[in-house]
């Protein structure tokens, strides 16, 4: 016996990294098939949601969306496969139930970069004036002096015009 299911969830907190996630309340996609098989319920299908985020060089806001592929067996109370397993190896059904959170949100976590970028060619920022390397003119450099030969630099500027005197 099989069953197709699409469905549309708020996003709780929990389905983001540090710099990119599905914000709070978003609208989590899920296209499932549900097929009843000897040892439980197979579900498979995807899960899609928008993401949120910024650049992890240049720190720009990032838009993009995400869809993962998802594959879980539940096993039935009592079977072969729930007696031959780790509690933490099979989803288990519970009250004739599953419970998709955990796979989706595993499934969308292993997907997002952990390090995510606004482009492949983000050169990131400046780290002399933190501006973004994208925005600034071609040859961008600070002047840094050593400061000792700062005391040489002050005496001798604006000597160079200066003709020697003899």
């Amino acid at each position: 016996m099989s069953r197709r299911y699409h469905r549309s969830i708020p996003a709780p907190d929990s389905f983001s990294l540090d710099m990119i996630g599905v914000p709070r309340g978003e609208e989590i996609t899920l296209d499932v098939r549900v097929d009843s098989v000897m040892e439980g319920v197979l579900v498979a299908g995807t899960a899609s949601a928008p993401l949120t985020g910024e650049c992890s060089r240049c720190l720009e806001p990032i838009e993009d969306s995400v869809e993962v592929e998802i594959t879980e067996l539940f096993a039935y109370p009592d079977s072969a496969t729930e007696q031959s397993t780790d509690p933490d190896e099979v989803s288990r059904m519970v009250d004739e139930l599953v419970d998709l959170e955990p796979v989706v949100r595993d499934a969308l976590l292993l997907s997002l970069p952990s390090s995510p970028l606004c482009a492949e060619t983000c050169q990131g920022l400046c780290v002399e004036c933190g501006r973004r390397w994208a925005e600034l003119e071609p040859g961008h450099r600070h002047e840094t002096i050593d400061p000792r030969w700062a005391a040489l630099l002050e005496r001798t500027s604006g000597q160079e015009d200066k003709p020697e005197e003899n």
